[in-house]
C-alpha cells in the first residue's frame, strides 16, 4: 500500500485543489454543457455534486455519517467549493483514518472513504476540464496514478456486468493518455469526441 493510499489526505487536498481551479476557470456560458459522466450531469450539476461531496466528507469525518445529506447541492460556485473544501480538509485534519464511517456505499474506514472521494474528485475534474476545454491532467500526475492503483482494486472491471453496479465498461485508453485520462478511463468514460 502506497503512502498516498494509507493517508489519502495529501492526495485528497491536492485533488480538490484542481477541481477549484477548474471550476474557477468555468464561465457562465458553460454551465449548461454536457458532461461525460453522462446522465443528466451538465457542468452545473456536476459542479453542485463536487460541493456536495466536500460536505458529505466533512460530515463523515465529524459525525462518521452521511445520513440526511444531498448527492448534489445547487450551489455551482468557486466560492461555495473553496468553501465546503476548506471546511472537509479542516475536519480530516484531525479525524481518524482507521475508524469505520458510514459513507453512501455502506460501512467504510476513513482512509477508504477519503480513497474514494479522490477518485471522484479527479474523475468528475476531469469531466469539467474536457466539457470546458480546460487541460485535463491534474499537474501532479502520481495523485492520478495513485487513485487508480486504488480504484483497479475498489472499482474491478469484471463487477462492470452487475446491472447495478453504478460504473459503466472500462474504457481502453488511447495513446498518449495521461494518468488523470487513464483514470477516468477506469471509470468508463472516454475522451473521444470532447476534444481531449
Amino acid at each position: 500500500m502506497t503512502e498516498s493510499v494509507s493517508d489519502p489526505r495529501p492526495d485528497y487536498a491536492a485533488a480538490t485543489a484542481w477541481v477549484l481551479s477548474l471550476l474557477e476557470g468555468v464561465t457562465a456560458d458553460q454551465l449548461d454543457r454536457p458532461t461525460p459522466s453522462g446522465g443528466d450531469l451538465d457542468v452545473r450539476a456536476l459542479a453542485g455534486h463536487l460541493t456536495a461531496h466536500c460536505l458529505q466528507l466533512t460530515a463523515l469525518a465529524e459525525t462518521g455519517t452521511v445520513a440526511g445529506l444531498p448527492n448534489t447541492v445547487a450551489e455551482h460556485d468557486a466560492a461555495t467549493y473553496a468553501d465546503a473544501r476548506a471546511r472537509s480538509l479542516t475536519a480530516w485534519a484531525g479525524a481518524s483514518l482507521d475508524g469505520t464511517v458510514t459513507a453512501p456505499w455502506g460501512p467504510a474506514s476513513g482512509a477508504e472513504a477519503l480513497a474514494t472521494y479522490v477518485n471522484e474528485a479527479l474523475v468528475h475534474g476531469w469531466d469539467i476540464a474536457v466539457a470546458t476545454g480546460q487541460p485535463a491532467e491534474i499537474p501532479d500526475g502520481a495523485v492520478a496514478a495513485a487513485a487508480l492503483e486504488v480504484a483497479r482494486v475498489a472499482i474491478p472491471a469484471e463487477l462492470r456486468a452487475v446491472p447495478e453496479f453504478p460504473f459503466g465498461p472500462v474504457v481502453e485508453s488511447r495513446d498518449g493518455a495521461g494518468p488523470t485520462e487513464r483514470l477516468a478511463n477506469w471509470n468508463g468514460r472516454s475522451a473521444v469526441g470532447w476534444g481531449a
